[in-house]
């Protein structure tokens, strides 16, 4: 989705300049983060990792980001 949303704003990946996962289950940090990596291969922007007790519509997974375009 955030693909899309930023295509959408006329921006892309490499224009992120920070993002925030929010996590139902910080063990599946290790996981969330191999994925993470594939779309940030190389100078990832500013992170954080925070654990939820729950989220929108019960997915386990939630990020933001800010990005420049």
């Amino acid at each position: 989705n955030l693909k899309a949303i930023l295509a959408e704003a006329g921006t892309e990946f490499s224009k992120v300049a920070k993002c925030t996962i929010f996590l139902k289950n910080m063990n599946d940090f290790g996981s969330i983060n191999a994925v993470y990596g594939n779309y940030f291969p190389e100078n990832p922007p500013a992170r954080e990792t925070v654990e939820v007790s729950g989220l929108p519509k019960y997915v386990n997974v939630e990020i933001s980001c800010i990005a420049c375009l």
